[in-house]
């Protein structure tokens, strides 16, 4: 256990313990505490107060002094600074047409280095960049990439409930943000609808999620059976803000009635419970075609078809060189007919003639037709 206060150093920014080592300033006051980037100038948010060893980022810092009219000075005159380096910037970054978009720039306490925020689409070569920044300003550069959502909280801006958005009025850290939240919530999935300003899901689905978790493990999900006090229905559809289920329940034996009870008049269905009689699909009438009426003989004809299979002609068969010899050998020494032969040799023929052989060229003795 160690007792601390809170310090943060930006508006919503994240709230930062410190050892208060002796002073106790209260929560508006201004003081000078010592961090791991230097002197830092911040106000207090918490007083002091007892926290565990597990809350605490070792090592713990301590409070140097509670702010001076001179160090209040000095940090309006290092907002007034950071504008002035802002604009130097966008004109060097236009300059070596670097696709990066600057968001804040930020001067240290002591004014030991400037800090500059910027976003892009990848990793971005800005070595020149330093470079020409360090020979302006003379002291220490950083260019540091961050991500949408930390964009929007530097920016600013309002939310679609018309208030400032939560990221910059209120929020020290971004809690992770599922679709499944949504789904939960009954929440329409259109991205424009539950999308912030950063163009992610919004934080403030996560206020109210854990309460939905805690109603929904209470009740079966839609669809599944549960005991009324009027009998055992089907949930239909649940209310997690009201605490109430609609349920649709068979009143008499062609009908049936959807009524809405609370989530504690209502209980899961045990083994000794019947099962929910539910309604009946109804038919598609546009699908449903009334088929023609056939006799029995021409269905077994119809199948007797289907089943029948006829032989595919068999192609013609090539005659190898010793075959084509015993071939010519038994007709005597007229070429044996070939299926196609004929056609062939038109195709041949008509490059150099209509059926002439070609200069040079012996002609083919002719196929004889034993008929």
């Amino acid at each position: 256990m160690a007792t601390v206060i809170g310090v943060r150093f930006k508006k919503a920014g994240k709230v930062y313990y410190f050892d208060p080592d002796g002073i106790w300033p209260h929560p508006g006051d201004y003081v000078i505490v010592e961090t791991a980037r230097g002197v830092e100038f911040g106000e207090v948010v918490t007083g002091s107060r007892t926290v565990s060893d597990a809350q605490i980022v070792a090592p713990l810092k301590k409070v140097i002094r509670v702010a001076t009219e001179e160090d209040v000075n000095r940090a309006e005159s290092n907002e007034k600074r950071e504008k002035e380096a802002f604009t130097i910037c966008q004109e060097k970054i236009a300059k070596h047409k670097l696709d990066m978009k600057l968001v804040s720039v930020e001067y240290t306490f002591d004014n030991s280095k400037i800090i500059f925020y910027f976003t892009a689409n990848g990793r971005v070569d800005f070595r020149d960049l330093v470079k020409d920044l360090a020979s302006v300003f003379k002291i220490r550069i950083e260019l540091r990439q961050i991500g949408v959502r930390d964009e929007a909280k530097m920016l600013g801006g309002l939310g679609s409930c018309g208030r400032q958005i939560c990221c910059g009025a209120f929020l020290g850290d971004f809690q992770p943000v599922s679709i499944k939240m949504a789904k939960e919530q009954n929440l329409s999935l259109n991205p424009t609808k539950i999308s912030g300003q950063c163009g992610r899901l919004m934080c403030c689905l996560k206020y109210e999620q854990d309460n939905y978790e805690q109603v929904l493990k209470r009740v079966p999900r839609v669809g599944k059976d549960i005991v009324t006090p009027d009998g055992v229905g089907v949930i239909t559809e649940i209310n997690a803000i009201k605490e109430r289920i609609k349920v649709r329940i068979r009143v008499d034996d062609d009908s049936f009635d959807v009524r809405e009870y609370a989530i504690d008049e209502v209980r899961r269905p045990g083994p000794g419970d019947a099962a929910a009689v539910r309604e009946a699909p109804k038919a598609d009438r546009r699908r449903a075609r009334p088929q023609p009426e056939s006799a029995p003989e021409e269905e077994n004809a119809e199948d007797e078809t289907k089943k029948k299979r006829y032989p595919h002609q068999k192609a013609p068969k090539n005659l190898s060189t010793e075959q084509f010899l015993e071939k010519l050998k038994e007709t005597g020494g007229a070429m044996p007919a070939h299926p196609g032969q004929h056609r062939r040799r038109r195709s041949r023929g008509g490059r150099s003639g209509e059926g002439a052989p070609a200069k040079g060229e012996t002609p083919a003795p002719q196929a004889v037709d034993p008929e």
